[in-house]
């Protein structure tokens, strides 16, 4: 042991590196957490909604107002994802029913959705995941978008 006092390794769930060690890109990171989700296309996201799942848009307001919005998806924040999702928070929404739940995170293109699905992995969301291309490639796919 090095002596160095053991911080968590972004995007290594569990693992730890000691401080001093060179830090890790958001490329780097990107690919690490991503090993540890079932990103889904935007076809099974659509199935998996009409399957009782839960479609969660963190996308900021000028994208959805520019773009528009899926039907039926809980639109939350970013800042706020993990207390509206967290099934024992104070500050849940309703949809956020129980550790089960099938989350599919969407943001515009595909990459902060990917550290956000994470991050409810880490509350309990096992079965959270992520939007391969984001909304957009939801929308070049033709499936449904409200303006």
């Amino acid at each position: 042991m090095s002596g160095h006092p053991a911080v968590p390794r972004a995007g290594d769930l569990g693992e730890q590196r000691t401080v001093g060690e060179p830090p890790v890109g958001i490329d780097e990171l990107l690919e690490r957490v991503r090993l540890d989700l079932d990103r889904v296309t935007p076809r099974q996201a659509h199935d998996t909604a009409a399957d009782g799942g839960l479609l969660v848009d963190i996308r900021y307001a000028a994208l959805r107002d520019r773009d528009g919005l899926i039907p039926g998806a809980l639109v939350v924040e970013r800042n706020e994802l993990e207390w509206r999702l967290d099934p024992q928070g104070s500050h849940r929404a309703p949809q956020a029913v129980g550790h089960d739940l099938r989350v599919v995170v969407i943001c515009n293109e595909g990459y902060a959705s990917s550290l956000a699905a994470v991050s409810l992995r880490q509350l309990g969301l096992r079965h959270a995941t992520d939007l391969i291309g984001g909304f957009q490639a939801w929308k070049a796919a033709g499936l449904p978008v409200e303006r």
